[in-house]
């Protein structure tokens, strides 16, 4: 992914036009946001009038659910199609947003200025993914959240490539398939001209991460056990109290999650 804006195949602007307006998305976007705030109570931060940076924002649908709720917000994307149809649903939601075309690896915005970062289903596609968790970083407050969603090469589901246990496949097969997607068979990838090219553990991110200032979540220990005391709290409580059973339970998960706080 360079710094400079581009224009993506009509199939994969129509794709996401539609796609980012669905219930599921509606339901996902959602969860984030509910997510994001009880974590920054947990911490005793305030979860009113904060700074939002949205990176790889899409069509804006998640930047206009945080607007909605009385928060700041700034997005970005490498897609100028996909920024200007941000801009377009934004004004018709009556909500105000920065929305700017560019690259998550040169964020155009003030050390320390953002409350909460979210970059999902974006460090996989990005070739200098460091940078950008350098940046996001670099721009987030002390005491603010860093939150990332991206491939788990642990785990045989995903739905990066349109082929069955991808994440599974050996590194050199990965690189002759990434060359096929944007050559000849862009299906493979929903027709995205910067399909996956990196495949992480929770693990590594939360060390990436610590060497950025920041302690670090998994998607157990953000689970809120809705019955104290129940089947669900004693599963829950079980994988995070047992190394090997919580390995084993991102084996079974899809997507690496990880929230990140900056503590300096």
């Amino acid at each position: 992914m360079t710094t400079t804006s581009t224009d993506h195949d009509r199939r994969f602007v129509e794709y996401y036009a539609e796609e980012s307006l669905s219930a599921e998305a509606q339901e996902r976007f959602q969860a984030i946001m509910s997510l994001l705030l009880r974590v920054r109570a947990a911490d005793g931060s305030s979860v009113q009038n904060l700074t939002i940076g949205d990176v790889g924002c899409n069509t804006g649908t998640q930047s206009i659910m945080w607007a909605r709720a009385g928060h700041r917000v700034r997005g970005l994307d490498i897609s100028a199609q996909l920024v200007e149809m941000a801009r377009e649903r934004a004004r018709a939601a009556n909500t105000s947003i920065e929305f700017t075309v560019g690259s998550a690896t040169q964020l155009p915005w003030e050390n320390e200025s953002i409350d909460v970062c979210i970059a999902p289903e974006l460090l996989e596609h990005v070739a200098d993914w460091q940078k950008v968790l350098d940046e996001c970083a670099r721009v987030t407050r002390k005491g603010g959240l860093v939150y990332v969603s991206t491939t788990n090469v642990l785990c045989p589901k995903q739905n990066e490539f349109d082929l069955p246990l991808y994440s599974w496949y050996p590194p050199f097969l990965k690189r002759y398939y990434e060359r096929v997607s944007v050559t000849t068979r862009p299906e493979l990838v929903n027709h995205t001209k910067y399909p996956a090219v990196h495949w992480f553990t929770f693990y590594g991110l939360r060390e990436a991460m610590r060497k950025r200032g920041f302690t670090s979540r998994d998607r157990f220990d953000l689970i809120a056990v809705k019955q104290p005391g129940g089947a669900a709290s004693a599963i829950v409580g079980t994988i995070r109290a047992v190394p090997p059973l919580r390995w084993l339970a991102h084996v079974m998960t899809p997507y690496v999650v990880i929230v990140g706080s900056k503590v300096s």
